[in-house]
């Protein structure tokens, strides 16, 4: 080590015994050593009062917010909130639930045609569990009991998070985030499949680095629910040395889910999910669809129309199939080269606290910027990487997640403005809300280069030094 340069004039090692280097304070005169010793006590005194309220109240808060009893309350009435609005709001929030997913099951249970099984569906098969459960209480409660379900999974993944439930100052402002987030994306955040999938996945994160086997097997699992997680999945083999351990776990529930299918009589069905979206066109929330949108605002041959078959908002006119066209490719080349990064850190044996976070939140950021549909509940995803990159930079010496944090409830917030309040402005191309869709689009790409300048950080960094 470099030693510290001697003050001048002064016969002490260190700079912190430079007060022993001055006149002692017998060579002073007395009135003023009496002087000087009553302005520093006076000056210690004043510090202390002023200090001592400013402590006492950061205390209490740091105690108050880090509370079981706290967290848990503001979970429940989150949820309690969100359900509201899901049931009683005439936008219809719960549409897919209530409209699409019962009618799935309801043609399941009354015809004994089940999707995934004997035909094909756009969703993997474990999909169909969450739903057919919600028919334990009858059609009735059907979207109450899907609205319970969630948050029971919530719950489940809020207590891994509070390291089963016992929150501290490292994990109760990751927990504060998840609820800020899912209180600015809105009802969507458990309105859709998406959150049985987002929950599981959260847990399969915080669990995959200590515990790969039950890690890695909860991300495979909520792949079968929707597509997703596979990017994490992915991200676990790039960045984890126990990698043949992820890809072996992965295989085993697959392997599982495959096995069970073919049981009930599944066939092609059952993989079906991997073509059923290459029928799609441009979707009106899809970052790619910005320029056909502004062209149907200025009135340039690009119009919105409905589709009865998916039952969502595309695009049709100049451009808008070359960009459909181009979400393959594009997704692929954005995939590929993340995917390059993060193995090039693999091989300089990168600390997976540092590499795997931002690796996780590139895949995932990469998965809705370059997609052709760019429904609002994709924007809940990046609550998983998110919030792995919360703790690992609080526990796990991983670098810091506070920009993305902050952007992505941003993101989550435009979202909310969007859907479901006000689609039917953005369906008439009104101008504000065409800037806010815009501007929640660019948000997204800006997080994607957030993450992959993470990434390039972590593949570049010092080992020695991380």
């Amino acid at each position: 080590m470099r030693r510290r340069r001697r003050p001048d004039g002064c016969g002490c090692g260190a700079w912190d015994l430079q007060m022993l280097c001055r006149d002692p304070p017998s060579s002073r005169e007395p009135g003023d050593a009496r002087r000087s010793s009553r302005l520093r006590a006076s000056r210690t005194l004043a510090g202390m009062t002023e200090a001592a309220p400013a402590s006492g109240a950061r205390a209490f808060a740091g105690a108050f917010l880090t509370h079981p009893a706290v967290l848990w309350s503001a979970f429940v009435l989150v949820h309690l909130i969100l359900g509201l609005i899901c049931l009683t709001a005439p936008s219809l929030p719960m549409g897919d639930v209530t409209i699409a997913y019962a009618f799935w099951v309801r043609q399941g249970v009354e015809a004994d045609i089940w999707v995934g099984i004997d035909t094909a569906w756009v969703y993997p098969i474990v999909a169909l569990v969450p739903m057919l459960a919600s028919l334990i209480a009858g059609w009735t409660f059907y979207a109450s009991t899907w609205l319970t379900l969630v948050m029971a999974v919530d719950a489940i993944a809020f207590a891994v998070l509070l390291r089963r439930g016992r929150p501290d100052r490292a994990t109760a402002p990751v927990a504060w985030w998840w609820l800020g987030f899912l209180l600015a994306l809105g009802p969507v955040a458990l309105g859709r499949i998406d959150s049985f999938a987002t929950a599981l996945a959260i847990v399969g994160a915080l669990l995959v680095v200590g515990r790969p086997v039950i890690g890695s097997a909860l991300l495979a699992t909520a792949a079968w629910i929707k597509v997703w997680p596979a990017a994490l999945v992915a991200a676990a083999v790039i960045a984890l040395r126990r990698r043949l351990t992820v890809v072996a776990t992965a295989l085993a529930v697959s392997v599982i889910v495959l096995g069970v299918g073919v049981l009930l009589g599944g066939g092609p069905g059952l993989v079906s999910f991997i073509t059923q979206q290459d029928g799609r066109g441009l979707q009106i929330e899809s970052p790619l669809a910005i320029p056909a949108m502004w062209a149907a605002w200025a009135h340039d041959g690009t119009v919105i129309y409905y589709d009865r078959e998916i039952l969502t908002y595309q695009l049709q006119g100049q451009g808008v199939a070359e960009a459909a066209a181009l979400s393959t490719p594009l997704l692929a080349l954005a995939v590929a080269a993340i995917s390059a990064l993060g193995i090039v850190g693999a091989v300089r044996r990168r600390d997976p606290a540092i590499l795997l976070p931002p690796l996780m939140l590139a895949f995932t950021g990469a998965l809705i910027l370059f997609n052709k549909v760019g429904s609002p509940q994709f924007t809940g995803w990046l609550a998983v990487p998110v919030i792995f990159g919360l703790v690992m930079a609080r526990i796990g010496g991983g670098r810091s997640f506070r920009t993305p944090a902050v952007i992505a409830v941003v993101i989550a917030a435009f979202t909310q403005v969007v859907y479901p309040y006000l689609y039917g402005k953005l369906l008439a191309l009104d101008t504000v809300l065409l800037i806010t869709l815009t501007a929640r689009n660019i948000l997204t790409a800006v997080l994607v280069a957030w993450a992959v300048k993470a990434l390039i950080d972590a593949v570049r960094s010092d080992p020695e030094l991380s």
